[in-house]
């Protein structure tokens, strides 16, 4: 093993990380910035241990004390959303949690209706180049000519496919979602119903937007983004579904857990049970506010003409300017967001007719509105000299 006092090429690339991040104006709506301790558990002895199975049901011995880990971290998240719901820990990620929980209810070649990936869906929830996309027949509902849900439309498809399964949730969307209504929809066709809050876990834990619990059968996340927690994926959902997700979690589509990265989202828990959380996404909320009021008043299109969450899209149409071409300059002056498709873009995804902007990150930071303000002003001040110079 190399000494803890060589220098590598790894260092070099930490280094300049740590300086990045340090320099940079993260506006990136998926990212955020995790606390010491949660950092702690996620580079701590807990990596070392193979811990294959459900606490009481391992393949390995000496899991005592990751069975309390895990058990402890269910517990939590259990009162994080105030819910009886059962919950699986083990997922890495978002989108290994949406795969286990779909291949839990639903059968290859069976139909699955989602939001589509360019109004706002994501990736998992059956784009054409994902494994969902491949596996099921994915039936796609958009959004009306402002950007907000159809929910007509809704309705209309899942009359017409009867879908066994109905996805809602989005990782582009910056409206409330009316999950009562998607509810009803799933029920009239005898459908499940997934909730994906992956993007407004936070601000659904904070009592701020409304709830899907109670209503969806599942209901999947991240706790990054709005949770400020370790990259990672959480499955909750009914009890009469709990033996399903689990083995669709392992042996279904994982092997091992990764008890540090579990014992990191039990860190992240116990921060947004603490009520300096609810103050931190009232603050979020009304940062993102502020910045879509100061582009629109800038001349600049924000789609639906507002945020009810911690996001927001802003329309390049009309400009000459392209999704990439903004993300580029930015990050050449230091604010990072990304390129992200409009509703009904014309655009491919390489390019895309708007950017995604988000305040978690930098009011983990510290800023205030004022400070969102003046970026948004340095932002439309970048966008008019690229359209001046074209």
């Amino acid at each position: 093993m190399k000494s803890e006092f060589m220098y590598t090429p790894l260092d070099e690339i930490y280094n300049k990380e740590l300086r990045r991040q340090a320099s940079t104006v993260e506006l990136i709506a998926s990212e955020n910035f995790v606390s010491p301790r949660i950092l702690k558990y996620l580079g701590s002895e807990f990596t070392c241990k193979y811990t294959e199975g459900y606490p009481g049901k391992r393949y390995y011995g000496g899991c005592e004390f990751y069975d309390q880990l895990e058990t402890y971290c269910q517990e939590l998240w259990k009162d994080v959303f105030g819910t009886i719901y059962h919950v699986n820990v083990q997922p890495h990620s978002g989108t290994s949690a949406n795969l286990a929980a779909i291949s839990a209810v639903v059968n290859p070649g069976e139909t699955i209706l989602s939001m589509s990936l360019d109004c706002g869906g994501h990736l998992s929830h059956g784009a054409r180049v994902s494994q969902v996309g491949k596996l099921y027949n994915i039936v796609n509902y958009g959004v009306d000519d402002d950007g907000w849900i159809n929910y007509d439309e809704v309705v209309k498809l899942a009359d017409q496919w009867r879908p066994k399964l109905i996805i809602c949730g989005a990782s582009a969307y910056s409206r409330k979602i009316d999950y009562i209504r998607f509810a009803e929809i799933a029920r009239s066709v005898n459908a499940y119903l997934l909730a994906d809050i992956a993007h407004v876990a936070g601000l659904i834990a904070a009592n701020k937007l409304p709830s899907p619990f109670g209503l969806a059968d599942i209901i999947t996340s991240t706790t990054q983004k709005t949770l400020r927690g370790p990259r990672g994926g959480l499955i909750f959902c009914i009890p009469e579904l709990a033996k399903k997700i689990d083995s669709a979690v392992f042996p279904g589509t994982q092997g091992g857990s990764l008890m540090n990265v579990i014992a990191a989202k039990a860190a992240c828990a116990e921060e947004v049970l603490e009520p300096e959380f609810t103050d931190y996404i009232d603050e979020v909320m009304y940062n993102a506010k502020t910045m879509t009021e100061r582009f629109m008043s800038r001349g600049y299109n924000v789609i639906t003409g507002g945020t009810d969450n911690h996001m927001f899209l802003v329309d390049l149409r009309g400009t000459g300017l392209t999704g990439i071409d903004v993300q580029n300059e930015l990050e050449r002056n230091g604010i990072t967001l990304n390129k992200n498709a409009i509703p009904n873009d014309p655009l491919p995804p390489s390019k895309t007719s708007g950017i995604r902007i988000g305040t978690p990150a930098m009011t983990t930071r510290g800023w205030q509105a004022y400070d969102f303000c003046m970026c948004a002003d340095n932002i439309c001040n970048t966008l008019d000299k690229m359209r001046a110079a074209l």
